[in-house]
């Protein structure tokens, strides 16, 4: 399953808000075996998001969408995935009814624009807040509240599978450069992929279909890395 995220907000391109939803987004759906291809963030522009989830809908399994719910000016979202799709947005009845008995107040008393989905849309209710996601075909959209984002990705995530991995991790102080004969050799030696990412020291992360694969391949590089450290 391949799938792109696509996170909304002027504060995340002006570096006012961490986008820790992309990155916990990311860590759920790997584990779930969910291959993620893209990871993308816009502004709070009607057009902008539109095109990059009438594009990533045509390319991947699933498209998630993050940021960007709720009435207020710059809540634009709904109304591009809307567009994105050709559809209208208007109130859903099934928002309404949800804040009828879940809420403690009827949709009427809501800010305007609140209990509004693009037509034919799923609503996913919001547990932790107040503007609701929804689904249509196979856009997943998310508010941006982290607390409201991670409940809400709760009830759908079994719609995410794929085939699960297994990686295993090897951490020496060589630098990058000069370890590129064995990160070549561990590749033809084994059937896994190979990550590397520099810091500090080096960290390599190789994955495999199973966790032999996985552990063996990282034994082969830990005799053959220099002062290397195995992270759990």
């Amino acid at each position: 399953m391949r799938v792109a995220v696509v996170t909304v907000g002027d504060e995340l391109l002006a570096g006012d808000t961490v986008n820790t939803n992309a990155t916990w987004l990311c860590e759920q759906l790997t584990e779930r075996g969910v291959r993620v291809e893209r990871v993308t963030t816009v502004p709070d522009d009607l057009s902008d998001i539109a095109r990059v989830v009438n594009e990533y809908n045509a390319e991947y399994d699933a498209v998630l969408v993050t940021g960007g719910l709720g009435p207020t000016h710059d809540d634009k979202t709904m109304a591009a995935v809307a567009a994105a799709f050709g559809r209208e947005v208007e109130e859903h009845p099934d928002v309404v009814a949800w804040f009828d008995e879940h809420g403690g107040y009827s949709g009427d008393d809501l800010a305007e624009g609140t209990t509004h989905l693009p037509a034919g849309s799923r609503m996913l209710p919001n547990e932790e807040g107040v503007a609701p996601g929804c689904v249509i075909d196979s856009v997943y959209v998310f508010p941006g509240v982290p607390g409201e984002m991670k409940a809400m990705f709760g009830l759908v995530a079994d719609d995410f599978a794929g085939e699960k991995t297994y990686t295993a991790t090897v951490t020496t102080p060589e630098p990058e450069s000069t370890l590129l004969d064995r990160m070549q050799g561990v590749q033809e030696a084994f059937d896994v992929d190979l990550g590397s990412y520099p810091g500090e020291n080096v960290r390599l992360k190789v994955t495999a279909r199973d966790p032999e694969t996985a552990e063996a391949a990282a034994r082969w590089l830990r005799e053959r890395v220099e002062s290397v450290e195995v992270e759990e």
